[in-house]
């Protein structure tokens, strides 16, 4: 029986206990109610260390090895935290639909029985598409649990007028997203236009309502970790749920070391305030390997509690099919070809 990690279990070591590995996203979980700009503080965190940085997350992916039974483990733990992702410019309503099939089944029904998990439930947190198909995801994922996201805001640029990205968000509520992917102006980061930037955040998440937003920083493109650093502790403060490193749509995505200068944001914020914040790395992460390493980080910076859907996301579109080809070989020691793990 293969089991999900549980609170307090090491990175290598299999958890004793049975766990659903999908959880509630929304949980019981005290939403942040954003701050006033403290730009004072903001200020304080100016001083970023990139080779200290570096240093640690080499550190970190190098001397954990997870191999076998606890191996599967993570990886189930990865598809339970995952945001199925279609945004491409291609996209159909029918291609939708079966990325939508896909999340309500990730796993074959063989592959299911011969892990153990028939129970367990395991699915994809949420799915990810563009506004038009909001709606369709709304019809084929009503009472599964599977949230329901959209990338608004004139996603990747977010260089539409305000009033258009605020109208954008509201439609997105309205046609049934709970989740609302932003995207921050960069151009507010670069400059150092931190009320500005602050206030459109909090604008946006005035729009979201109930649904849950999740700050798109495209750090790709703000040039310097300490731009990374002040754009996720002014997105927080604005009230952002979660801050997210990429569109997935920049020459350089989620990379290890951004991702350590922006958890080490959220503890600094959590410290500071109370509130919990998620952290969604996107883009570029598409081997079972790089999840590991990803949820290594989490667990090693934040804690066991920043492994659950209500804080912590993948944005993927390729990963699924590698995890699979991963639990294929756990199962079989043979690698199954892609096209048998087809995503939509």
């Amino acid at each position: 029986m293969i089991v999900s990690p549980q609170h307090g279990a090491s990175v290598h070591t299999l958890p004793a206990a049975r766990q659903p590995a999908a959880q509630a996203a929304h949980g019981d979980l005290k939403r942040n109610p954003g701050m006033a700009l403290d730009l004072g503080w903001v200020e304080a965190m100016r001083h970023v260390n990139r080779s200290a940085l570096e240093r640690r997350v080499g550190s970190l992916t190098k001397r954990r090895s997870i191999k076998g039974e606890n191996q599967a483990a993570w990886l189930l733990r990865s598809i339970a935290l995952m945001d199925l992702t279609t945004l491409n410019s291609n996209d159909t309503h029918e291609r939708v639909r079966r990325l939508c099939a896909k999340a309500k089944q990730p796993l074959a029904a063989e592959m299911v029985e011969k892990l153990g998990i028939a129970g367990a439930n395991v699915r994809p947190a949420a799915v990810c598409v563009y506004h038009p198909f909001v709606a369709t995801c709304a019809k084929e994922l009503k009472g599964t649990g599977i949230h329901i996201a959209a990338v608004s805001t004139a996603f990747p640029h977010g260089l539409a007028p305000l009033s258009t990205r605020l109208a954008e968000i509201k439609a997105s509520v309205a046609d049934g997203a709970d989740e609302i992917d932003i995207v921050i102006d960069r151009g507010l980061v670069l400059g150092g236009h931190w009320e500005k930037l602050y206030d459109e955040v909090a604008a946006m998440r005035e729009a979201c309502g109930e649904a849950h937003l999740k700050a798109i920083l495209g750090t790709g493109d703000l040039s310097t970790l300490r731009n990374v650093t002040l754009a996720s502790m002014v997105a927080m403060m604005a009230g952002a749920d979660f801050v997210k490193t990429s569109t997935g749509k920049e020459s350089v995505n989620a990379t290890l070391p951004v991702g350590l200068a922006m958890v080490r944001a959220v503890r600094a914020y959590h410290e500071r305030t109370g509130y919990l914040i998620g952290f969604k790395p996107a883009g570029g992460i598409s081997t079972a390997k790089a999840s590991l390493d990803w949820l290594i980080l989490m667990k090693e910076e934040l804690g066991r509690r920043w492994l659950e859907q209500d804080l912590f996301r993948f944005g993927a579109s390729s990963l699924l099919t590698d995890i699979e080809r991963q639990l294929s070989h756990f199962l079989t020691d043979r690698y199954s070809a892609n096209h048998r793990h087809a995503m939509a």
